[in-house]
């Protein structure tokens, strides 16, 4: 099995920044993907943020020129550098990963339990 675990939320000022991380674990062979989503109060989760294997990355134009997704394979970790944080990024932060383990054929994705960043006005 797979477990991602975040980390690095908080509450922040607007214009403040926090910077997320995701550890994989498990019996991981390689990682496709590696992804941020978000979900606020009465809203669907949104995607955030994504990066390849190769380091290609996509962002939500909310996010642009704000955020920085990244990832670290040696070390099966996932970044999100949040600048000039808005009240409106107030939301649960969700991992997102496409993992291939060991044994098996096809990518299974998996997501880790989720961490609050509270931006205030």
């Amino acid at each position: 099995q797979v477990r991602l675990v975040e980390s690095g939320g908080g509450l922040v000022q607007t214009g403040g920044s926090l910077r997320l991380s995701c550890a994989a674990s498990g019996f991981i062979s390689s990682i496709a993907s590696m992804g941020w989503y978000r979900q606020a109060p009465g809203m669907q989760r949104e995607l955030v943020a994504t990066i390849n294997s190769t380091g290609s990355t996509n962002y939500a134009d909310s996010v642009k020129g704000r955020f920085t997704i990244s990832r670290d394979n040696a070390k099966n970790t996932g970044y999100l550098q949040m600048n000039s944080l808005e009240p409106e990024d107030t939301a649960v932060y969700y991992c997102n990963a496409l993992v291939k383990t060991f044994g098996e054929i096809q990518d299974r994705t998996f997501w880790g339990q989720g961490t609050q960043v509270t931006v205030s006005s």
